[in-house]
Parts: C-alpha cells; sequence; structure tokens
C-alpha cells in the first residue's frame, strides 16, 4: 500500500512492553535530561555572566553548549512521553521535526569541535599573534557558518526525504531516523543517495582534515617547547580531544546501527547504541570542560562559596 509521508504517521518499532519497569526508564531518563539542562545551561551562564570569560576559546564553547541544549531537547521530552505511552505512533510532520533537530545537532557539534581544534592551534602555535588572528568578528563568523551551513543543509535533505512516496510506515528505532525512512522509499531515491553522499562526505572529511592538520602542527610544537608550552597544550586540548572522541564514537555506533543489520545485537544494547550520541556527549562535554578549564573550575568554586 502506497504511503503519502507528507500525511502520514510513522510508527516507531523498537520499544518493547516492559510493564512496571518503564517508570523506572522514565525516572532515570528524566533525571538525565534534567542534568545535561543544568550542566550546559550553568556553563552558559557562567561564561556570559563572567567578562574575564569572554575570550574565543569559551564562546566556542558556549556554542557547544546551546547546541546541546538544542540536541538533548529534540530527544528527551519525546523520549520520555513515548516511555509512558502503549502506542508509539508519531505524526510525519513531527517525525521530520525531529530528524531535523538532531541531525542540525550532529552537523553543528561536529562543525563546533573543529573550530574549536583551529582556535587551540592558533593559540599553541601563535600564541604571539593569537589576539590578531582570532578577533571577537571571526569567532562570531565562525559560529555563525557552522550554525547556517548546518540548519541549510538539513533542510535540503529533510525536503529530499518528505517528497518521497513510502511503502511502509515502521521505523526500527525508539526516534525517527531519515535513513530508516528512506528505506521505506518506494520511489526513486537516487537523488537522495548522491546529495547525502556528497554532503556527508564534505561535512565529515572537511571537519576531519582540519582537526587532524591541527593536531599535528600542535604536537610539533609540544615536541620541541618547552615543558610549559606541552603543559599548555595538555591542559587546553585534553577535554577537546575527549569530547571529540566520545562524540566519534557515538556518531559512529549510530551510523553502523542505521547502515547494518544488527538484529543479532540485544535490544536495549541496540537501543543504548542508537541513543549514546545524544544522551552521552551533552553531559560529558560540559562536565569535562568544566573540570579541565582552570578558569571555570575556580569560578564554579567561588560561586559555591568553596575554598581553594
Amino acid at each position: 500500500m502506497l504511503l503519502n509521508s507528507t500525511s502520514s504517521y510513522f510508527i516507531l518499532g523498537a520499544y518493547m512492553d516492559t510493564g512496571n519497569v518503564r517508570y523506572v526508564y522514565f525516572i532515570l531518563t528524566a533525571l538525565l535530561y534534567i542534568s545535561i539542562v543544568f550542566v550546559n545551561t550553568s556553563l552558559i551562564v557562567i561564561i556570559c555572566m563572567n567578562r574575564g570569560l569572554h575570550e574565543p576559546m569559551y564562546l566556542f564553547l558556549c556554542s557547544l553548549c546551546v547546541n546541546e541544549l538544542y540536541g538533548s531537547t529534540g530527544m528527551f521530552p519525546f523520549l520520555l512521553l513515548q516511555i509512558l505511552s502503549d502506542i508509539h505512533t508519531v505524526p510525519a510532520s513531527f517525525c521530520f521535526l525531529q530528524i531535523y533537530c538532531l541531525y542540525s545537532y550532529g552537523s553543528v557539534e561536529f562543525f563546533n569541535l573543529a573550530v574549536m581544534s583551529y582556535d587551540r592551534y592558533l593559540a599553541i602555535c601563535y600564541p604571539l599573534q593569537y589576539n590578531t588572528r582570532m578577533t571577537f568578528n571571526k569567532v562570531a563568523v565562525l559560529i555563525a557558518v557552522t550554525w547556517i551551513y548546518s540548519v541549510l543543509r538539513i533542510a535540503v535533505m529533510i525536503s529530499l526525504t518528505a517528497s518521497l512516496q513510502l511503502c511502509g510506515n515502521i521505523i526500527n528505532k525508539v526516534y525517527c531516523d531519515n535513513y530508516s525512512i528512506v528505506k521505506l522509499a518506494c520511489s526513486d531515491t537516487t537523488v537522495n543517495n548522491i546529495y547525502g553522499l556528497f554532503v556527508s562526505a564534505f561535512s565529515v572529511f572537511g571537519p576531519l582534515i582540519l582537526i587532524f592538520y591541527t593536531y599535528v602542527k600542535i604536537l610539533k610544537v609540544c615536541f620541541s617547547g618547552s615543558k610549559q608550552t606541552r603543559q599548555k597544550a595538555v591542559s587546553t586540548c585534553t577535554p577537546h580531544l575527549a569530547s571529540l572522541i566520545n562524540f566519534s564514537f557515538g556518531a559512529s555506533f549510530e551510523i553502523l546501527q542505521s547502515r547494518f543489520n544488527m538484529n543479532s545485537v540485544p535490544v536495549m544494547l541496540r537501543i543504548f547504541i542508537s541513543l549514546y550520541f545524544i544522551t552521552c556527549q551533552p553531559l560529558f562535554s560540559p562536565v569535562l570542560y568544566g573540570l579541565k578549564m582552570s578558569k571555570i573550575r575556580n569560578l564554579c568554586k567561588s560561586l559555591l562559596c568553596w575554598k581553594e
């Protein structure tokens, strides 16, 4: 039966009947969401309210936290509702809206991390020229390009998917996923595949090349520089590198699950893998930056009236 994706609904087929255990899942998920909102909002407020943190590195971090609030809000309220629901149907319009939020979150996150690596490269390799190379206007442009490119790219992708004619409406995940909808298509998906291939290649390899280049340069400076230079590089690059690795693992797990048959993997493990990049990253990054960056750590201590 032909199904018009623009005026129908989808069924999320990965949910299981967990009985009263659902309330435990609901409480744990709600606590996780509250924690994400708290740590990201706290970091944004600390950066915005303290002029000493109005530096490029912290402004990029602020953009990262805003994006993580955006991405987690695109997932958690919906997830909490579905956990308590007995019928897991989603209107197509809302499904595409969720895809838009989650995919644009992932794109902004990756590009933001790439821009942050470029910022650290300038700070470590060109410390005397840093303020002239990384001006406030340049920071604003880099953040704007990161968001605008991601928003437009995903908008085109969604419009292409929404125009497909579908022969089914069951998505075997706990949230809406673009590739899962494309696989349901009866109509020709050549344009979708070509667009996805070229844009994804640019969106992945572009930031990866920039990140690889910057870290090669940083390592060269570390090996040839003083002990103080190495300590500065470690203290500023460690949270960024850890955040990058964490996000990359989560995104890779999600891509593998979308592209390959994972029926041999236990259902709960598949659900955890599919949610990892949108649940762990928004909590992991701000906590890590808050603990590793001395300025933020000291401000947090002073706000809580702690003594060094």
